[in-house]
């Protein structure tokens, strides 16, 4: 089921990006449960000026140079009622950039109004650029799969499959060979940039996974640390199917497939277990393949276009016969 993020508190922000946004908390937490409720950053400039039009109220607000340095020309009364205006239309929180000492009034107001104020010693630029991707994958939309999640060959493969179709066996296979493990069973994906899907791993049992007839392994103590990936891109899904007589697999290659997560069409495989095939090996290939494809060079279509010009100009490698004349 696909899912969207209406809102996430402060607090969440607060904790989750503390130390890569460099964030000290000055005052307001009392107020951290206010709500961030849209994935950006905005610098309210024009609201301090006492126009709201278009005010972003419902963003994390963040006061650099510019910002400070016009606050300093208003007396403390004209920044108590600057601020008691934008508490009132329900901001999130404020952040002073560079390290800024803010004034006795902000520290008041923001206290009474249990308005969060935080201090980063970031640049100004550099913070929102940050942030701003930090939060924008907190709002991207998202969505489960029952499927194992590797990278093979630089490719993230997403494993589909029934239980007990041997997809922990095939993941098995690939982590022997080098490859790494994302996710077992259960895949969160996140749609980045309104492109990238982006997988990773529930927090709980990442790295770890669940071979039937074994039990729980440890991919990193058994495998090592490079066998284990906490995010991949999704670049292709190989769905697993028991193979039945009746199947009809794909010979040539020249079919596309493609598997929808979050309304991106993503490419797509099916491969049928049956004894004798190595499935693992035949993932492998796969990915390569894809990978060729990503590079702009597709293997079925390229030879289909040299069918045609054999058919159409005789063979290409036909033996050129000299014929010796009699003396």
């Amino acid at each position: 089921m696909n899912r969207t993020i209406s809102g996430i508190t402060v607090e969440h922000f607060f904790t989750t990006y503390r130390e890569k946004l460099k964030l000290e908390l000055l005052a307001g937490e009392n107020g951290l449960h206010r709500l961030v409720k849209e994935g950006t950053i905005n610098r309210p400039s024009l609201a301090l000026t006492g126009f709201y039009k278009f005010f972003a109220n419902k963003r994390v607000q963040v006061l650099g140079a510019a910002e400070m340095t016009y606050l300093r020309t208003l007396t403390g009364d004209q920044q108590e009622e600057v601020f008691r205006a934008m508490a009132r239309r329900q901001v999130p929180c404020f952040v002073l950039a560079r390290n800024y000492v803010p004034t006795r009034t902000m520290l008041q107001v923001c206290r009474e109004m249990k308005l969060p104020l935080f201090r980063t010693s970031m640049i100004t630029r550099h913070w929102i650029n940050l942030a701003t991707l930090c939060i924008d994958n907190e709002f991207a939309p998202f969505t489960s799969e029952h499927a194992t999640m590797l990278d093979v060959k630089g490719i993230g493969v997403l494993l589909r499959g029934d239980s007990g179709v041997g997809k922990s066996e095939c993941a098995l296979a690939l982590i022997e060979r080098g490859y790494s493990l994302v996710a077992d069973d259960l895949t969160h994906i996140r749609l980045v940039d309104e492109r990238e899907l982006i997988a990773t791993g529930p927090a709980l049992n990442r790295g770890y996974m669940e071979v039937r007839g074994i039990g729980i392994i440890n991919v990193a103590e058994m495998f090592g640390i490079k066998n284990v990936r906490n995010e991949k891109r999704v670049d292709m899904v190989v769905s697993l199917h028991e193979w039945t007589p009746e199947v009809s697999e794909e010979r040539t290659g020249l079919e596309e497939n493609f598997y929808p997560i979050l309304d991106q069409q993503v490419p797509a495989v099916d491969l049928y277990v049956r004894p004798g095939r190595d499935i693992a090996r035949l993932v492998e290939v796969a990915a390569l393949v894809q990978a060729l494809k990503i590079m702009g060079h597709d293997p079925a279509k390229e030879f289909n276009e040299r069918l045609i010009r054999h058919m159409a100009n005789g063979p290409e490698d036909r033996p050129t016969i000299t014929r010796l004349s009699r003396e």
